[in-house]
This record gives structure tokens, C-alpha cells and sequence, in this order.
């Protein structure tokens, strides 16, 4: 049995085609022809079905099974790509006003709506295929082959594909990797079988630009530490995550994209304890007016004894059970950034493989007083690729910065165009990164369940790195759950023997999580930059100044603290105070206008689903009385994805088939009026290579 998945791809070059497929997971759906571990479990294979058609109800990709030659298969692609290409973003001739307004359903609806879902039995949930999830759900069944008892582990994802919306820089500090694959530099390049972390920093630069013109570069011995990337690798994270889930359906884990988890199902065990049950996945085939179609479909529950949320950041499973069980309550805020990053393809010539740089000032900061905190990445990837991406945190001011603007202009530095210049921008994306760190980090564990990775806010905003310390999470959390699970009072309900959870059993507690992350290297790293990020709230000098002093002298062990005390939604200023910034047009070279690059996200969703971006019914008056006439309608310039506008007559339209994912109306919006739900299942960004 073949597969191949063809995307509208005709202009790519043979080098980057041939990197995707060596690195394209094959999906757990064509797991569907085996039979299940359990006879009796035929809802298997319904979900295995279902996920079949949402991807080719996606309108992304064709999936091809067939016996026919290798030579054959492209072939057949050609004459489908054009057909099924990303649909084209919405324009202003396009867009669909939001309505709050509530379908009138029959009692027949009604009653197929809400009834009983069908559920599987794991010991182990993990929601969200990413480094922190793969890696938790992989140390389980590692732990099971080495002490001898098999746990079951399922991970579901709502990318049509594992990988499919992931996004990062991405400099790779290989530590976590090195602990969970001792031998990964034995296994060979990725051609033969190893993971794709190949490139090793080679260069590493990190300049100032005071203009749109300059530069000057400070040394690496004045860089703190944390700044330093000896023995890092330039990699994808999104092509990494493939390879991790490649390596999880080698152990057995099952492994379910394409499902959205839509909400956290809980329980009372028989203490009355409250506790974390699993999760439910987003029913398909209703339609834009809340009105099921005969395609419709009931979602389906996956219950964990226990339930690891490894959604990344600001996950909306994450963000629920933070409010149900109060995890933020001895937290501050949690503040963001927002990273726009492109990937290019560049002339050989100009390629310089392993080379790093990092930019800060212009044209976010053009003074040492400024506040607004962020900077620059670019990195050389074989190969022949460019990683070139712009950061800005979320606690800006100013309500009409544009941070994928700012993304534009920044490329027509002469320190960067330089390495662009003669190649071709091949992917676009964006997605928020936790920058609030040590003192934002909300308590771990629930009943039941536990947050990982960038759920929790292991970041390292110094280092410009969260992914050694999201899979370092995972790899804990899989100690702590595979300790308590096979303990001896819950020994005899395991999941993998019984094939189903035992309702009896109290919510199993990993509170040991908590513990052993805070003795671990993760806390220790992300206490030692604790005050970095707050002290660049006093002006970009001021916080270069303190980065310098603790990186090089104090080590972290400074003896004060600097604490961020709101929310990136309260730090927008009203337009009043500020004048409007207007930027250059795209020049289509270098720069580019926001609509024609979000095609190159491959972003995509059903058209025919009721909106997963919701004006809060309590909120629904803050667009029209506070957002457009105090502060100038922000969101239509701080999405990179042109969701949001305001038509002539100052009404809000939602263009929610644009959507990356990003999660950033879900922070900045003023007063967060916009609740960020989960779409079906497969829709959203198509990233290969991010």
C-alpha cells in the first residue's frame, strides 16, 4: 500500500520537495486496514474514517492509495492540484459579518445534537501533537517496554496532519532530545531514518539597528549566555514533530489527527473530587447557521486515566481547566508575543549553511526609551533554505502596529535583504510564543490531568528557545503519570490490560510533575532570566542593560524582582495618544501584501461551519463602543492574517476562513472579547516546514 499526499506545489524547486517527503509522516489513518488490538472496539475504525474524509473534505490535498508505480503518481497529482489548491483568502468583497444570533432547531435536530457520544479508553490522553506531547506520549511507552508493563497512550490533533500547525524559529538546543533519544546522532541523517536536526550552528551574529540604513554587531563575549548557540542545530520544528510522530506509531502509541478537541469532559470520582475525565472532540457537518447537515456527525469523547493538555501556546483546553481549577492563581499574567516567520529559498551562492542571526531596534525600537519589546531572527537551514521570522511582544501600546508590517519593512535592511535577495518566499505563517517566564507559570497539575510544554509557559524568551523545555515537560509529566499509574493502588485498573477505565478508580494524582519540574534544569534556566523580560518595560536600553548585568555577572541570582501585573489586552493605549503609523507598500520582491503571502500558509478551512472566532455574548458590545472609536480598531492591524476589519459603517467582519491559529485576538483584543474556539477538524494552516 502507497501514499502520497500532493499539495498545489508546482513551482517548487526539487530540493525542497525532496526535504518535505523525506520527512512527511504517514498518518495514523492508514493504520484503519489493521485490526484492532481489541475486537470488540470497532469505534476505531469509525474515527479513523472520519478523519479520512475531514482531510479530504479539506480541500488541501488528494490522499492516494494505490498500487500504481511511483512514476504514475505524480502524474495524476499534476492534474488535481490546481483543483484542490488552498482556497484563496478572503477579500473585502468576500467576507461574512458575524452573527451572534441562535439557530432555531427542531426537536429532531436537538435531540441528534446533543446525544450520547461514543468514547475510548486510554490510560493516557494527550491533547496536541506537538514537541511536548509527542515526547510525553513517546517516554510512556518507553517506560513500559523497560519496566514491563504497557500502558495505552493516544494523541489527538486537530491538524489534518501531525505537524501541520506547527511553527517555530528555530535554533535547537538538542538537551531534552539527547534524554529521550540517547542515540538520535547514531541513527543516521534523515534520509536514513534519524531526525532531521542536521544543520549545526555555524555563525552565530547578533546586531543592533539603529536605522533603516545601519548596523553594528556586539561581540558574543558581551552576550550573556543564553545568547550563545554553540552546538545548537537550525532546524524545523514542523518537519522534527513529524518525525516524533513517525517514531510514536513505531511504539504502538495511537496517534489521531485531524480531531479538534472542543472542550474538557470531567467527573466526580468518589471522594466528590472534581477531576479532569478527557476531552470531547468538535462534532462536524453543522453549517455556518448552527443547523446539522446529513453529514453530520456526533464528536467523540477520548478519556484518560490520565489527561496531559500539550496544546501549545494559549490552548483552549489549556486555558479552560486554568480557569476551572483556579492554576493562575499565584501567577502573574501571562504576556505574549506574536512571531511572523517566512521560510525562503535561496541562490547556493548565497547560502552559507549553519548561520545565525538576531536583530534588535529598528524598526521596532528607534530609541533606547522605547518599550515595545521583540526582535528578529535569520537563519541558514540546508539546503538552501532561509528561516527568517520577527517577534513582537504583545504589551505594545501603540493600537495601530502592524507586527506583520513591521515584519515587511524589517526585510529591506541592507544586513537582511542581502541574504534574501534573488530567492523565493515558499512558506508563511504566524503564531503567539509565551514570553512571561518564571513568575507567569500557572500551578501544574489537576486531578486527572496535568498542562506541558507552552500550555504551561516553558519559554525562554532570553534564549529565544521553548522547545528543548516543552519536551523536557513531556518527558517529566510521562514519568509522573507512568509512576502513578502503575503504583500499587491503580495497578489493577490499567487500561492496556481491561481495555477500559474503571469508573471506581479515584482521579489519579501527578502532582509529582510539579515537583520534579521544579527541580528540574527547566525551572532552573527559566528562574535564572526571571526579570529579563519585565525590565525591557522600561525602554529597550534599560533592558539590554539588566539582560547584560544578570547574563554576565549575577547569574540569575540577583537579589530582586521585577513582575508583570496585567494583561497584553490592558497595555493598548487609546489612538489618541498616539500617531498612526503608516508603512510602505509592498514592493513584491522582498516585501509582500498580507493576503497574496497567507497563501503560502496553505491555510484552509470548511466554508460551510458555523465561525470558531466568537464575540463573547457579555463582550458583544466592546467592537462598536470601545475597540473602534478609543483605540482604533486594533485587531484589523495586529492580526497576520487580515481576519478582522471594520466595513464603512463601523460594523466588525470576521473573515474566519483567513485563520493560522495564532491565538492573538484571543489576548489583545481589548477587554479579550473574542473567544478562540476550535474549528473542525483539518482546517487551519497546512505548514511542511515551519
Amino acid at each position: 500500500l502507497s501514499r502520497q499526499v500532493w499539495c498545489n506545489r508546482a513551482t517548487e524547486s526539487p530540493k525542497v520537495g525532496l526535504l518535505r517527503h523525506c520527512h512527511r509522516t504517514p498518518p495514523s489513518r492508514a493504520r484503519a486496514k489493521r485490526l484492532p488490538r481489541n475486537p470488540r472496539n470497532f469505534l476505531r475504525w469509525t474515527m479513523l474514517g472520519s478523519a479520512r474524509r475531514a482531510f479530504l473534505r479539506s480541500g488541501r490535498a488528494v490522499v492516494q492509495r494505490s498500487r500504481a508505480t511511483k512514476a504514475s503518481v505524480p502524474a495524476a497529482s499534476h492534474l488535481l492540484s490546481s483543483a484542490l489548491a488552498p482556497a484563496a483568502p478572503c477579500r473585502a468583497t468576500n467576507v461574512r459579518m458575524f452573527s451572534g444570533a441562535k439557530p432555531e432547531l427542531t426537536e429532531e435536530q436537538i435531540a441528534l445534537m446533543t446525544s450520547e457520544r461514543e468514547h475510548m479508553d486510554f490510560d493516557v490522553l494527550v491533547v496536541g501533537a506537538g514537541p511536548a506531547g509527542l515526547s510525553a506520549a513517546i517516554r510512556v511507552k518507553q517506560l513500559g517496554l523497560e519496566k514491563g508493563q504497557d500502558l495505552s497512550v493516544c494523541v489527538v490533533e486537530k491538524g489534518a496532519e501531525v505537524g501541520a500547525h506547527i511553527l517555530s524559529g528555530n535554533v535547537f538546543e538538542p538537551r531534552a532530545l539527547d534524554e529521550l533519544f540517547p542515540d538520535w546522532r547514531e541513527m543516521g541523517g534523515p534520509d536514513n531514518g534519524g531526525p532531521p536536526v542536521s544543520t549545526r550552528v555555524s555563525e552565530d551574529h547578533f546586531l543592533v539597528l539603529p536605522n533603516e540604513e545601519k548596523s553594528f554587531e556586539i561581540p558574543n563575549v558581551l552576550l550573556p549566555g543564553e545568547l550563545h548557540n554553540e552546538g545548537n542545530y537550525i532546524i524545523s520544528l514542523n518537519l522534527l514533530v513529524r518525525w516524533l510522530g513517525q517514531k510514536a506509531e513505531e511504539l504502538g502509541i495511537e496517534v489521531y489527527p485531524g480531531f479538534s478537541a472542543a472542550e474538557v469532559v470531567y467527573r466526580e470520582d468518589s471522594k466528590g473530587q472534581r477531576a479532569v475525565r478527557g476531552i470531547a472532540t468538535r462534532d462536524s457537518g453543522i453549517n455556518k447557521d448552527g443547523i446539522p447537515k446529513d453529514s453530520f456527525e456526533r464528536g467523540y469523547e477520548l478519556h484518560g486515566r490520565v489527561t496531559l493538555f500539550a496544546e501549545g501556546a494559549r490552548g483552549s483546553c489549556s486555558e479552560e481547566i486554568m480557569k476551572e481549577f483556579n492554576l493562575r492563581e499565584n501567577a502573574d499574567p501571562q504576556t505574549y508575543g506574536l512571531g511572523v516567520k517566512e521560510v525562503w529559498e535561496i541562490p547556493d551562492d548565497k547560502f552559507k549553511a549553519g548561520y545565525v542571526q538576531h536583530t534588535l531596534g529598528w524598526p521596532l525600537q528607534q530609541s533606547l526609551t522605547d518599550k515595545t519589546f521583540g526582535g528578529s531572527f535569520l537563519y541558514h537551514m540546508e539546503p538552501n533554505l532561509v528561516l527568517a521570522g520577527f517577534v513582537v511582544g504583545l504589551d505594545y501600546a501603540n493600537p495601530t502596529l502592524s507586527p506583520y508590517q513591521e515584519f515587511q519593512r524589517w526585510k529591506h535592511h541592507p544586513d537582511v535583504k542581502k541574504h534574501l535577495e534573488g530567492g523565493k518566499c515558499i512558506s508563511y505563517g504566524a503564531r503567539v510564543l509565551n514570553e512571561g517566564g518564571y513568575y507567569a507559570i500557572p500551578k501544574l497539575t489537576v486531578p486527572g490531568g496535568a498542562l506541558l510544554g507552552c500550555s504551561a509557559g516553558f519559554l525562554n524568551s532570553v534564549k529565544i528557545k521553548g522547545s528543548h523545555t516543552a519536551m523536557k515537560s513531556g518527558i517529566v509529566a510521562a514519568e509522573a503519570a507512568y509512576e502513578a499509574l502503575t503504583g500499587e493502588e491503580n495497578a489493577a485498573n490499567i487500561v492496556a490490560d481491561s481495555y477500559e477505565i474503571n469508573t471506581e478508580e479515584d482521579a489519579v494524582d501527578i502532582s509529582s510533575y510539579q515537583t520534579q519540574m521544579e527541580e528540574s534544569w527547566v525551572f532552573e534556566e527559566l528562574h535564572r532570566v526571571r526579570n529579563n523580560h519585565a525590565a525591557f518595560e522600561h525602554g529597550v536600553g534599560a533592558g539590554l542593560i539588566h539582560a547584560g548585568f544578570t547574563g554576565l555577572f549575577t547569574k540569575g541570582k540577583e537579589p530582586w524582582t521585577l513582575r508583570h501585573n496585567k494583561p497584553d489586552s490592558e497595555t493598548t493605549e487609546p489612538i489618541a495618544n498616539h500617531k498612526p503609523i503608516v508603512y510602505p507598500k509592498p514592493d513584491g520582491v522582498l516585501s509582500f501584501d498580507l493576503l497574496t503571502n497567507l497563501q503560502n500558509s496553505g491555510t484552509n478551512h470548511q466554508g460551510d461551519q458555523p465561525a470558531h472566532l466568537r464575540v463573547k455574548e457579555d463582550k458583544a458590545h466592546v467592537p462598536h463602543d470601545k475597540s473602534l472609536p478609543i483605540f482604533g480598531g486594533p485587531e484589523q492591524y495586529f492580526c497576520p492574517a487580515k481576519v478582522y476589519e471594520y466595513d464603512d459603517s463601523g460594523h466588525l467582519v470576521i473573515n474566519a476562513q483567513n485563520c493560522v491559529h495564532c491565538k492573538c485576538c484571543s489576548i489583545k483584543m481589548p477587554e479579550e472579547y473574542i473567544n478562540w474556539t476550535v474549528p473542525e477538524g483539518g482546517g487551519g494552516p497546512a505548514y511542511t516546514i515551519m
